[in-house]
């Protein structure tokens, strides 16, 4: 028995010693999200794993958590935090609770199109933003993308601000949003995302904001008439690893995630791109009334005095240079 022992063992080294064997245990990272497995959220999030798999020889692989299976993007956060979860992709919607300084990039009309954002987000401004986060115990490994946010409700076409005045509207619960939506009349309402679509199937509020690819894979126009493209707020997301995890990485393994967490934005934001581009006519399709070319000028003069509050917070210097940015 002992022979066979040191036998099967002498066979396991030189199969491992050959490359031809195990040489390290798997470790089966939890990754979660709030929209489904096939949404823009899902196709980052796979694309990260598989570089990561691909990178570290299968050492590292993922389980995917769809569709709040975690809970919502605060509550993610927070484990991540905690180390009872490993990643998460979410937007910046909920981190600027934890990571105040990232509320900057949620101030409406800040970006004037998806060019400008990501350069903002891929560039020093955005980099900066990442480095912020291990103090807050976070590890943000890159920008990803939720998209430009935009308006929809049961109760009439939003045209100009004007249009939205009264609305009650979920948002998430960011303060620098809130404050800019009050400004255009709105009523703003913050609520979990998993408890949204209830919410508006049973008329406890009357409509929401988020971008086209949320939109279409939350299946929002079972339950939304109207949809007003406002592009009032772009929505970074990112992905963010816990500090627990960081820790026991190689310098090399380090290179992969990060390097992956860079191939899932460029997936990411492709699939936003392909969403833009063809989801309003599915939306059209499933019944929504569309108002494609709304009254920006009107929402800019509404959130005006706003941008004097957010000057105050985040410095006018910091405001201007993200504007500045060509």
């Amino acid at each position: 028995m002992q022979r066979s022992t040191f036998a099967r063992l002498s066979t396991l080294a030189l199969l491992a010693a050959a490359g031809l064997g195990p040489v390290a245990a798997q470790t089966v990272l939890k990754i979660g999200y709030t929209p489904v497995r096939d949404s823009h959220y899902g196709i980052g999030s796979g694309v990260f794993c598989d570089e990561i798999a691909k990178g570290t020889q299968n050492r590292y692989t993922c389980q995917h958590f769809p569709n709040s299976a975690l809970g919502g993007e605060r509550e993610m956060i927070e484990a991540v935090q905690l180390g009872t979860q490993d990643l998460a992709n979410v937007s910046t919607g909920a981190l600027g609770n934890f990571v105040p300084e990232t509320k900057i990039v949620d101030i409406p009309f800040l970006f004037r199109d998806y060019d400008h954002a990501r350069k903002v987000m891929d560039g020093p401004i955005g980099q900066d933003l990442l480095k912020k986060m291990p103090a807050k115990g976070l590890i943000g490994l890159a920008w990803t993308e939720n998209g430009f946010r935009h308006m929809t409700n049961n109760k009439r076409p939003i045209v100009t601000a004007a249009d939205a005045s009264g609305l009650k509207l979920r948002t998430m619960e960011n303060k620098v949003h809130m404050a800019g939506y009050k400004t255009f009349g709105l009523m703003p309402t913050p609520m979990a995302f998993p408890e949204l679509f209830t919410a508006l199937q049973q008329g406890t509020v009357d409509g929401q904001e988020n971008p086209i690819p949320v939109i279409l894979s939350a299946k929002f126009s079972q339950v939304q008439k109207h949809l007003s493209l406002t592009s009032h707020v772009y929505s970074p997301a990112v992905i963010l690893l816990s500090p627990t995890v960081w820790a026991k990485l190689s310098e090399a393994d380090r290179k992969v995630f990060t390097s992956a967490a860079a191939s899932a934005a460029v997936a990411q934001r492709k699939r936003v791109n392909d969403d833009e581009a063809n989801g309003i006519t599915q939306l059209k399709k499933d019944g929504m009334q569309v108002v494609e070319k709304p009254d920006g000028e009107s929402f800019r003069k509404a959130v005006a005095p706003a941008f004097a509050e957010f000057a105050k917070e985040f410095g006018a210097d910091r405001i201007a240079a993200i504007q500045a940015v060509k």
